[in-house]
């Protein structure tokens, strides 16, 4: 996969857990780790794409580290997410995959 095609899938990831988000009901619990969700899934993508523009191996490397923690958090919100919405499971599924 290029550079290219990664910028554009975590782009997708992005929008993808956004749109859950909107359709989750507004409760407490939802409020809490939809504004985590939100801002752990727009950051893989955005240090993503300056891993890319790092001038160094070891900033490009340190850069992938934080995408991929980025990554992780967004995967433990979108599953304590999909525990707690049941009736979107259907939803949030193929976006952890």
């Amino acid at each position: 996969m290029t550079s290219k095609e990664l910028i554009e899938r975590f782009k997708l990831f992005a929008i993808n857990n956004a749109t859950i988000i909107n359709i989750l009901p507004k409760d407490t619990i939802n409020q809490a780790y939809s504004n985590q969700l939100i801002r752990s899934s727009s950051s893989a993508g955005a240090n993503y794409r300056a891993a890319c523009r790092t001038k160094s191996t070891p900033d490009f490397i340190n850069k992938l580290k934080i995408v991929e923690e980025e990554t992780d958090e967004s995967i433990y919100f979108l599953e304590l997410l999909e525990h707690f919405n049941d009736h979107l499971k259907d939803q949030i599924k193929p976006v952890l995959k």
